[in-house]
């Protein structure tokens, strides 16, 4: 926990009514990642990519590691991925941050 409270830089931590909370990990990557492809959001996904590898890397994911330092491009295909298994569990503070900051609210 403390890992990924020291990686996720001005996260909110007080619930909202914004039934983000009740989402999956996976929903709320969908729906932050929609939002901000539908924005053109560039900074939503550059901070994705800085923040991923830790996130994997606490998820137990350190195999695309040394990738990732020689291609950056390598991140492009990891933000695809960043909605799956436990990695999007480490990034779900990064998600609800980003939606609430937005005044986004659950379907």
């Amino acid at each position: 926990m403390a890992v990924r409270e020291s990686m996720m830089i001005a996260m909110s931590e007080t619930p909202a009514e914004d039934g983000l909370d009740r989402l999956s990990s996976k929903q709320l990557h969908d729906l932050a990642v929609r939002r901000a492809t539908r924005h053109l959001d560039l900074p939503f996904f550059w901070q994705l990519m800085e923040i991923l590898p830790a996130a994997e890397a606490v998820a137990g994911r350190t195999d695309d590691e040394q990738a990732d330092l020689e291609f950056a491009v390598a991140h492009i295909d990891d933000v695809t991925a960043a909605g799956e298994g436990e990695v999007v569990d480490e990034l779900r503070p990064f998600y609800l941050d980003y939606l609430r900051g937005h005044g986004a609210k659950a379907p």
